[in-house]
């Protein structure tokens, strides 16, 4: 019986294994009533060499990979083609930084809701996988706000 237990786990954990990509800390900045554009933040640490290359949430219209900057004093923000995980590293996507943007969404993103969203992710193979992140809204507190530049 043991055994039996211990493979239907094994089994039960084989997807969040063979994605190969740990997500921890993922939550959105929730949303003024009219509010167009939230930020998504996460901590990624992949197993190999792996890219985000694209992500995509019911909650938006539009989804993005961005980089956040201060330049010559001024708050820039740009859309970038994809986000480098190296192998064991955690990266940090996080206000201020690498950040995933949701564009024209649907609807308020109240405190404490649960938004989803799916990474694809690339491997040095080219293959694409698909990572589902469940992110948890949190009141803004304090951080940059978010435009499209």
């Amino acid at each position: 019986m043991k055994i039996v237990l211990a493979l239907a786990a094994l089994l039960v954990a084989l997807p969040v294994l063979a994605d190969g990509v740990r997500v921890d800390n993922a939550w959105v900045r929730a949303t003024a009533p009219g509010q167009k554009v939230a930020g998504a933040f996460m901590d990624l640490t992949a197993d190999t060499d792996l890219a985000v290359v694209g992500a995509a949430s019911p909650a938006a219209r539009v989804v993005e990979l961005h980089t956040m900057a201060i330049e010559d004093g001024v708050m820039v923000m740009r859309p970038v083609k994809e986000i480098a995980l190296p192998k064991g590293r955690t990266v940090s996507l996080k206000p201020g930084g690498l950040h995933v943007m949701l564009i024209d969404l649907g609807g308020q993103i109240q405190p404490g809701a649960r938004t989803p969203l799916t990474l694809s992710v690339r491997g040095n193979d080219g293959k694409e996988q698909k990572v589902a992140v469940e992110l948890e809204a949190r009141a803004g507190g304090g951080g940059m706000p978010h435009h499209r530049h």
